[in-house]
Parts: structure tokens; sequence; C-alpha cells
């Protein structure tokens, strides 16, 4: 019979017919059963912005380097297939990052990035998979206390192949608490509007959830219980997404450091859909507490794995 390698390379040797009909094949035993490391992490104004320095403080003054080493050996110990981001700047700086991890080991030959109503802080990808498709929804707008307002970074849609069909990934950043409207003193009203367009435009993108592959994953800004998170966990009767449980390798389950406060709670969140429920390894995400992650950024990063098994597309 021989190996996948060999049967592969016997393709060249066929007539143009029969070369597409065995490569597929080929190619398709090769993908039979398959793994998918997925990761969210918020890298913390990856991007010139005013902050303290142990100088003081700088206006427009760019990631320090010593936080940027710190945040290229955590990606590089995750080694994800593909990564969402929160908090990267425009094209430049995610070439940077994508630039300085290849000369580490670590290349991600496909990225994407999301520009939204937000003009500093973006959403961004990086795999290691051609991504199939690319749907940026920028311009998402929802009702917000007698006005019309925008999903303030955007929600980004992606599809990747796997053995067992499409995944489709969609990146999400919603409102930080931060705000100086009276009448939503925290931002919870306009985080619960966000998730509602998000909500929305993923029903209407997927259909059914129960037959559909896809994962919801981000800085959502607020724990599992608020009604921003159910509002992409359930809509009346429809199951959309399950919230993974996560720890750490001590069981801790923050994931954000708010270090004025200096308070731990867990605003990054990973959802899957019914259908992908089964591909969940071990039912429940991990937070990477890897050396490095307290000097990377205010978040952990979240991870998850999938393992697909051996079945049709």
């Amino acid at each position: 019979m021989g190996s996948d390698a060999e049967r592969l390379h016997r393709c060249r040797s066929l007539n143009v017919a029969a070369f597409w009909l065995a490569c597929v094949v080929g190619v398709a035993s090769v993908l039979r059963a398959d793994s998918l490391t997925l990761a969210t992490y918020n890298v913390e104004n990856y991007v010139a912005t005013n902050r303290m320095t142990e100088d003081g403080f700088r206006r427009d003054y760019p990631k320090p380097e010593a936080q940027k080493r710190a945040l290229r050996r955590v990606l590089l110990a995750i080694d994800a297939d593909i990564v969402v981001l929160q908090e990267i700047g425009d094209e430049p700086y995610l070439h940077e990052l994508r630039r300085d991890l290849a000369k580490s080991g670590l290349d991600y030959p496909h990225a994407t990035l999301l520009a939204a109503a937000d003009p500093d802080r973006h959403q961004a990808l990086l795999s290691k998979r051609p991504l199939l498709a690319v749907t940026p929804h920028a311009r998402l707008e929802f009702p917000y206390l007698g006005a019309t307002e925008a999903v303030k970074r955007g929600l980004l849609e992606v599809r990747v192949a796997t053995s067992a069909g499409e995944l489709t990934i969609f990146a999400v950043h919603l409102k930080s608490r931060f705000t100086e409207r009276a009448d939503d003193s925290q931002s919870e009203l306009r985080r619960v509007g966000e998730a509602t367009a998000i909500r929305d435009v993923v029903l209407a993108r997927m259909g059914d959830p129960g037959n559909a592959r896809f994962v919801i994953l981000g800085d959502f800004n607020d724990d599992k219980a608020s009604k921003p998170v159910q509002r992409l966990l359930q809509r009346g009767s429809v199951r959309i997404a399950s919230l993974l449980p996560v720890s750490d390798s001590r069981g801790d389950t923050w994931t954000y450091h708010y270090r004025r406060r200096d308070s731990y709670t867990r605003v990054d969140h990973i959802l899957v859909s019914p259908a992908l429920a089964p591909a969940v390894a071990q039912h429940r995400a991990w937070i990477a507490d890897l050396d490095g992650v307290n000097e990377a950024s205010d978040h952990r990063p979240v991870v998850v794995k999938l393992d697909f098994a051996e079945s049709s597309p």
C-alpha cells in the first residue's frame, strides 16, 4: 500500500484526470483525522499609545521591547495553529509581530486584521492553515440609549478547513468598562448591544447551531454570568453555544489582572457551537500560565484543542 506521502508522490505519474482523483483521495486520507489548537490573546496595547514606562509617562510610546519579548515567548510556548489577537495596532504592528515570531521559529503565513470603529486597537488572526474565507464585519450597528452606536471593534469571521469539514471562527472584543457616560457607568448596556448585534450575525451566517461548527472567542470584558456573554449562549429556546470551562495549571481561572485595583477576573472566553462541542479535547479550555505571561500583557491567553474524529467532510 505505501505511506500517504508515497501515494501522493505517485499522483505525479498519472494522467491529468486520474491525477486529481488520486490526489483528492490521498489528501483526504492525510486529513481524515486531525487536531487544531486555537488561542485567544489580548496583547495589551501592541501599538503606540500614552503609557507609563520605567522613565515615567510617555505619549505615543510603543509597547516596550521587554514586553514584546515576553509576548513572543508565550506565543512560542503555546504554538497554536490559530491565534486571535486583541489590542493590536494596524498592519505594520501585525507585520512586526509575525516577522519577529518567524525569526524565533514560529511562522504564521496567513493573517488578517480587522479595522473597525476603534481607530487604534484592532482584532487580528494569525494562522498556520490557509484561510478559506475572511469576512470582516466592521460596520455593525445597534440601538443604544436612544441613538445608534457601532460595535467598536467589529466582528471578524474566518473559515478554515478541517478533516470534519469547515470551521468558522468568530473573533470578538467587546467594549471595555471604561466610559464617561453616567447613564451607563460600566458600559454594560453597550456591551449587551454589541453582543446582541454579534449574535444576530452569527445566527444569520450559521443557521442552526446544532448543525454548524463554529467557535466564538475573544475578550468579552465581562464575566461568564453577565448579560453580554449570555446573549451569545442562548436566544429564546435556541442554544447557540456553550461556554468552555477553563483553569490554569494551579486551578486558577482568572484571565485579566487590573493592576490599578490589583483585581483578577475572567473576561476572556471561548464558546463552541453544539455541533463542535464533541471535538473539544477534554471538554475544556486552559489558561496559559507560562514563563513571561505576566510581563507580556495584563491578560492571559486562553487555549483550546479540537480533535476531529475520522469522518468525511
